[in-house]
């Protein structure tokens, strides 16, 4: 893409919950302008965001158990200072980059997201983040560099669900790298101006809002630039089930399941589904990006 996201929300603008779901007017001209939640969803209802409750309490962080509510009940346990990650690979400036110099130089902003998992469930979400490009351009991208790879933590006496071994861990996304400099696409540190909770993946992890939440990987120790495609944990786990890609897309269908629509947390138990929207909302500005490439391929 040839434009840089330009969002007039700053660090400035994050906003406690109480006072930020009275504020209709943010949402509306987020809505109206700038389109923080993106094609298909610039109404005011359309990106009321969830309670601090729901992001908090619902989670998938398979590190810390595979319930629901595993992550907040266990994730205390985890140490997240100090913080570094490793950047390597295909950079200019490899090493181990402290988290608090990594802030440092790095431009907070509030993003307004959907998130949309596999599993057919969604929210809509504050984060506080920066764009992964920024962080990328710290260590230089070398010209042959084509894909990033992401690694998250492995501390098993912090981490109880890294006990079990039905996942080779440490947990491992990846993304072209078209898409991790794309400007939607930002590491998040914080949720409604607040520090990003233990269980949402602190210190910093990825969001990546047009693909299934389970690229966005949670506190990552490591990053590394590649030439070759990087396999993730679930396409290493379930190959038949899950790709690279991963892009929203209510066309194609889970093996198990229908993507066509989700459900809506913090809706109650017999609120209807909301019909789900191709690349969750953002298909007018990712599109461009899979031109060309057969989207039923996708999952």
């Amino acid at each position: 893409m040839a434009y840089r996201w330009t969002n007039t929300l700053t660090r400035a603008d994050a906003t406690p919950e109480a006072l930020f779901l009275n504020r209709r007017q943010l949402m509306a001209g987020a809505a109206a302008g700038i389109a923080l939640a993106g094609t298909g969803a610039r109404s005011e209802e359309a990106l009321e965001p969830n309670s601090w409750e729901d992001i908090t309490q619902y989670n998938n962080f398979y590190e810390f158990g595979t319930g629901k509510s595993d992550p907040a009940s266990y994730a205390s346990a985890l140490t997240t200072e100090p913080w570094s990650i490793e950047i390597d690979g295909l950079v200019e400036r490899p090493g181990t980059y402290d988290f608090k110099d990594i802030m440092a130089e790095m431009n907070v902003e509030e993003r307004i997201y959907r998130f949309r998992c596999v599993e057919a469930w969604s929210m809509v979400i504050p984060w506080n983040g920066f764009e992964l490009a920024d962080l990328l351009a710290m260590a230089g991208v070398q010209a042959q560099a084509k894909y990033v790879r992401f690694e998250t933590l492995y501390r098993p006496e912090e981490m109880r669900g890294q006990s079990s071994r039905f996942i080779d861990w440490p947990y491992v996304e990846g993304l072209r790298l078209d898409e991790a400099l794309h400007p939607l696409t930002i590491m998040a540190t914080g949720i409604y101006g607040r520090t990003i909770p233990n269980q949402n993946g602190a210190p910093i992890r990825l969001v990546v809002p047009w693909k299934y939440g389970f690229k966005s990987i949670k506190s990552i120790v490591k990053i590394t630039l590649t030439e070759e495609e990087p396999v993730n944990t679930w396409q290493q786990l379930q190959p038949s089930e899950y790709g690279f890609y991963a892009n929203v897309n209510p066309e194609v269908d889970h093996p198990r399941w229908s993507q066509a629509t989700e459900r809506k947390i913090g809706g109650g138990l017999f609120s209807p589904r909301i019909p789900t929207l191709m690349f969750n909302g953002y298909e007018e500005e990712v599109a461009s990006l899979y031109e060309g490439m057969d989207l039923t391929r996708f999952y």
